[in-house]
């Protein structure tokens, strides 16, 4: 009987990133509210994050919430977002940088590693750089972990990669 096995990885869609990027431009334009005032939204370096921009806390708040809204309509969790940066304000103007999370740093790595030890103790995860890997001698064992990855209420996104 051989081994089976998977990698977990934190990483989004980057087409998909594009879309909801586009939906939230055309609609930021499209909004009555925003008519006049200098909201909108940018790509942050290699299109690894959102610049959200507005005149104040609040704009970038209803820009972040149309972000959340194009992200849920595309089956996409808002888990991918970095909320942690402060709004700067300068200029009569308001900023947010928005980084996308990629990629398991040893903190969330570990916690994965916990649940899976916890739960399945005949299952064996092992940190490889940014990713998990998971191996077991039963695919159904290997189903079982995948499911409650997928139900753990992680601070990041995750999902599945490299099944053998």
């Amino acid at each position: 009987m051989g081994t089976f096995s998977f990698d977990i990885v934190s990483e989004y869609d980057k087409a998909e990133m594009n879309n909801i990027y586009a939906k939230t431009e055309r609609e930021i334009d499209n909004r009555y509210d925003f008519k006049g005032s200098p909201a909108g939204i940018e790509w942050l370096g290699d299109k690894k994050g959102l610049k959200i921009i507005g005149s104040n806390e609040w704009q970038i708040d209803a820009v972040i919430d149309i972000v959340r809204k194009k992200l849920a309509a595309r089956e996409v969790s808002s888990k991918v977002l970095d909320l942690s940066k402060p709004v700067a304000e300068s200029n009569l103007k308001a900023t947010k940088e928005v980084p996308f999370i990629e990629g398991l740093d040893q903190d969330r790595a570990k916690k994965i590693t916990a649940l899976i030890r916890e739960k399945f103790p005949k299952v064996k995860p092992q940190i490889q750089g940014e990713s998990v890997r998971v191996t077991s001698g039963s695919k159904d064992e290997l189903q079982a972990v995948m499911a409650a990855v997928r139900a753990a209420d992680f601070d990041f996104v995750t999902s599945f990669t490299n099944y053998h």
